[in-house]
């Protein structure tokens, strides 16, 4: 059953990981799919490939999501092409951890612009479209250090909490012209970022997670189908953490 089937999305920072486990998994629902990333390279070409093999729509675009121009730019540039857009995963984010007081201004204001600015970026420059046709689901990447916290990840944790506040605001916005605005919340997911851990650390965080392992790009990606299609179309302005329980 292809629950996206029409529908045309936008996902942002999907050259790999979540972002392109999420793409990949609306193509096989059945979605055109658009995605954006900080430069159009090798891995975003194999994506359009592996995308198009679903037999749907599909294009990359080079676009910088903390720039507020820029992001219109891309939107408008997408709306020439695919005329419509039903969904957007604003899934754009990085990392710069640091204990606070080693942690430089610059560290903070880059994980607050990329992972904070580009939702509000993003979000503002498809709304007009969305309010006119009367209907859209927007999907912010959150993360469970944005409910909990995180020694070392201030800056990150800020950045993921902010994006829980942004997404009740705005569906409370735009829930009367039928947009929902929804955010989940990843816990320890197996990704190239991640991958980069020691196995001490891997470890140590798998004993945290009552299901005893950590999870896969794929469940998230499962978990974004359903906010993006009409199974969820009373669900707006909720937080749904994909953590194997983590954040009990």
């Amino acid at each position: 059953m292809k629950l996206l089937e029409g529908k045309t999305a936008l996902v942002t920072g999907a050259a790999q990981g979540i972002g392109k486990a999420i793409a990949l998994k609306f193509a096989e629902h059945g979605a055109n799919v658009v995605f954006t990333d900080l430069e159009y390279n090798d891995a975003c070409k194999q994506l359009e490939k592996e995308l198009r093999e679903y037999g749907v729509k599909a294009a990359g675009y080079a676009s910088n999501a903390s720039s507020t121009d820029d992001s219109a730019r891309v939107v408008n540039d997408i709306l020439k092409e695919f005329d419509r857009l039903d969904i957007l995963v604003n899934n754009a984010g990085i990392t710069k951890d640091n204990l606070l007081m080693r942690m430089s201004e610059g560290d903070w204001d880059a994980v607050m612009n990329v992972n904070l600015k580009s939702v509000f970026n993003l979000t503002k420059a498809i709304q007009r479209h969305m309010l006119k046709n009367r209907q859209g689901s927007i999907i912010n990447m959150s993360s469970v250090v944005g409910v909990s916290g995180n020694a070392g990840q201030s800056n990150y944790s800020a950045s993921k909490a902010g994006i829980i506040g942004f997404t009740k605001s705005i569906a409370q916005e735009l829930g009367s012209r039928n947009i929902r605005c929804n955010a989940i919340a990843p816990g320890f997911i197996e990704t190239e970022m991640t991958g980069q851990l020691s196995d001490e650390v891997r470890e140590e965080w798998s004993k945290l997670i009552p299901l005893k392992r950590p999870g896969k790009s794929e469940d998230v990606a499962n978990t974004a189908v359903y906010l993006a299609s009409d199974l969820s179309a009373y669900v707006t302005g909720q937080v749904i953490s994909v953590c194997g329980g983590m954040n009990i």
